[in-house]
């Protein structure tokens, strides 16, 4: 898997206005008219979005967001985002369409959860606006999970999949989901260490202790998902659950997803992130096929009992001497956050088109 490193700094701007002429000819080349109108053109930093960068110059995103891929199309990434230090064009608007324009410290959020170095996070998008997304990493507390000896230390299952848990919940807010992230350790964060030091102080939402029984530990987790489920009852909800498989240390295992058999959208949203991760595949690795799947698991106790519709990812094995390099490392942790939350936009937007 790739390095995929998405980090988001402070934002500065250098503006630029260059003048332009639109010039009319009619059928026999007479000159009509100029426009007295300006582009703006805006250099990009580490960290900027297309939305908070229209809100910065007081162009209504919510309506200008197509302009701004009009003018710039050959100039973006593949899922609309800028380049750094990149030249971007801002669509010209009318003094009395314009909107007060942002400061930083109103685009951007804070969230102590995900740890000093990322508690920032800035918008990106509303692609995901009036979406609620629960998002749960498998075992934790009294449970680490599959546990692996790796350079003289012990790394567990739990860590690693709260790790890319909340990596993955930082994309989504960056695109205006609301995010409950349902395993939760107030003091770990986002953490770009290989090994990441086993601990058992996670809770589950808001502040609960979790169960040693394994069966107690499941139903506490449904019962508070399903809650806040019917609390968001008829706004598009979704379920992420993001555990590493412990299976037999010579078996390697490419990202793979359950989904319930009687649930329709929740075999859209596993298909949409195996889609986008088989799409990954043959970009950065052409030489490798992707074997990862999707299918269904009704049998599994969250994917039985959950109210909303559920992906059920297994990101790796983490006994696995080829899969750590995916798991371990803090930029493929991040990858693995960057495709699914790309998946996910693929399953709103397809679901939003039908």
């Amino acid at each position: 898997m790739p390095n995929f490193p998405w980090k988001s700094n402070t934002v500065f701007l250098s503006i630029h206005r260059i003048p332009y002429l639109f010039v009319l000819f009619c059928l026999c080349c007479t000159f009509l008219g100029t426009a007295q109108d300006s582009i703006v053109q805006v250099t990009a930093q580490t960290g900027d979005g297309i939305y908070s960068l229209l809100r910065r110059h007081g162009v209504d995103p919510t309506k200008y967001y197509k302009d701004f891929l009009n003018l710039n199309k050959e100039n973006l990434k593949s899922d609309h985002q800028l380049y750094a230090g990149n030249v971007y064009r801002i669509p010209f608007v009318a003094n009395d369409d314009r909107i007060a324009p942002d400061s930083e410290e109103i685009e951007k959020m804070q969230y102590p959860i995900f740890g000093d170095a990322y508690a920032t996070v800035e918008p990106l998008s509303n692609r995901l606006e009036n979406t609620v997304y629960y998002l749960i990493s498998g075992h934790g507390g009294p449970d680490p999970g599959a546990i692996e000896n790796y350079a003289g230390k012990l790394i567990s299952e739990d860590e690693y999949a709260y790790d890319v848990t909340l990596r993955l919940a930082r994309e989504l807010l960056s695109h205006g989901a609301e995010v409950h992230i349902i395993v939760r350790d107030e003091n770990d964060g986002i953490r770009d260490n290989r090994i990441l030091d086993l601990d058992t102080d996670e809770v589950v939402y808001p502040n609960k202790p979790i169960p040693l029984n394994q069966k107690q530990r499941l139903k506490q987790r449904v019962d508070v998902v399903n809650r806040l489920y019917l609390q968001n009852r008829g706004k598009y909800q979704r379920l992420i659950v993001t555990h590493v498989d412990g299976r037999a240390s010579g078996t390697n295992i490419d990202v793979f997803f359950y989904h319930h058999h009687k649930s329709k959208n929740g075999k859209r949203l596993a298909e949409s992130i195996h889609e986008t991760f088989n799409r990954k595949y043959k970009k950065f690795q052409p030489n490798r096929q992707y074997t990862g799947t999707f299918k269904d698991r009704s049998n599994l106790y969250l994917v039985k009992n959950t109210l909303p519709a559920i992906a059920y990812i297994e990101i790796g094995n983490i006994r696995s001497k080829k899969d750590q390099r995916r798991i371990l490392d803090p930029d493929n942790r991040q990858a693995l956050a960057k495709w699914i939350s790309e998946g996910v936009l693929l399953d709103f937007e397809t679901s939003s088109n039908q």
